[in-house]
């Protein structure tokens, strides 16, 4: 590999001269800069990022840390908001996965963090932040100097969930729930149990899930068995929703008639199934973005406030009258 003392040999000057014609620095003349530059390229000569990192205590990369079994259609929006932000600045952006990555923070492979991953506890972004680590957090709630976070409101968003199927006349409903250790999926739980309370005339039963497809699937599977009329679903997320479409999609039993289902996160996928999905919207483009513009403060040591993301509710044919109960 070619290093700065190559091309310092080759064109008679000292390693610090080809150090400032490499960082652009005004401190050598126009003329020796360009030189040192014709002689680089001609060498293919490569920065060492890790050397930079040592001096410059920065690597211009910001890690971004997603769960693995969320969907695509759910974190593409939050991707595009986070790279149009940073676009235009010098950060690099990598996408990082599993326990092994966590070591990025510590290591300084990276600059910063933006974190939706229940995968880390909050004990260790603690103790990255107190390492003086810059962290965005989508997933939880820390106060920390260091730690800015940026959640959605999903108390309200689940409250305009369970209100819809209720102004609609369901007094039965199924909740099939989220990761028993996510955030998000708890913090609507949460008040969907605290708005059932109000009401003394509904029928309500939890059925366990994990935000995935199947979980959708075998829940549907779970009320047919059970089935004595139309029911109301309130599902966690959109996924799980989608998977009950396509389980009810074999049977003869149909989404708006039979079973009134809304979701939770409008992804895209749920806008092309019929009949259209009822459910939970917010721009996920616009979290990403809060989340890249917060955490560029963060490293340039700018005052920064946690943000919360505002949802609303998106109506759709999947939820009906409860009037709606004959079976073909």
């Amino acid at each position: 590999m070619v290093s700065m003392k190559d091309i310092a040999r080759k064109a008679g000057v000292s390693i610090a001269t080809v150090s400032y014609a490499l960082n652009g620095s005004s401190k050598i003349p126009e003329s020796t800069r360009k030189r040192i530059m014709e002689i680089a390229n001609e060498l293919n000569y490569v920065p060492n990022a890790a050397a930079r990192s040592l001096k410059k205590q920065e690597t211009k990369i910001i890690g971004i840390f997603f769960i693995l079994d969320y969907s695509g259609s759910f974190f593409g929006p939050i991707l595009q908001g986070i790279y149009e932000t940073l676009a235009d600045t010098e950060y690099e952006v990598i996408v990082c996965y599993g326990e092994n990555s966590h070591r990025f923070l510590p290591e300084q492979v990276i600059d910063g963090a933006i974190i939706l991953d229940a995968g880390f506890s909050s004990e260790e972004l603690i103790k990255n932040a107190n390492q003086g680590h810059k962290i965005v957090v989508l997933d939880r709630e820390i106060d920390h100097p260091n730690i800015n976070q940026i959640l959605l409101d999903n108390r309200s968003g689940a409250e305009l969930a369970i209100k819809h199927l209720l102004e609609k006349g369901h007094r039965k409903i199924y909740i099939v729930k989220g990761h028993a250790d996510a955030y998000d999926a708890n913090e609507r739980l949460f008040a969907v149990r605290e708005a059932i309370k109000q009401y003394k005339d509904i029928e309500y039963q939890e059925i366990e899930g994990f935000f995935d497809k199947e979980s959708g699937e075998l829940a549907a599977e779970k009320m047919v068995q059970e089935y004595s009329g139309p029911v109301a679903v309130f599902c966690l997320n959109d996924m799980m929703a989608i998977g009950m479409y396509d389980y009810l999609a074999k049977t003869n039993y149909r989404v708006g008639k039979h079973f009134h289902i809304i979701g939770f996160d409008h992804t895209e996928l749920s806008q092309y199934v019929t009949p259209k999905l009822a459910t939970i919207d917010y721009s996920k483009r616009k979290w990403g973005a809060l989340a890249a513009q917060n955490l560029l403060k963060l490293l340039s040591d700018q005052q920064v406030s946690n943000d919360v993301i505002q949802v609303s509710l998106i109506k759709g044919e999947s939820v009906q009258n409860a009037k709606n109960e004959i079976l073909n």
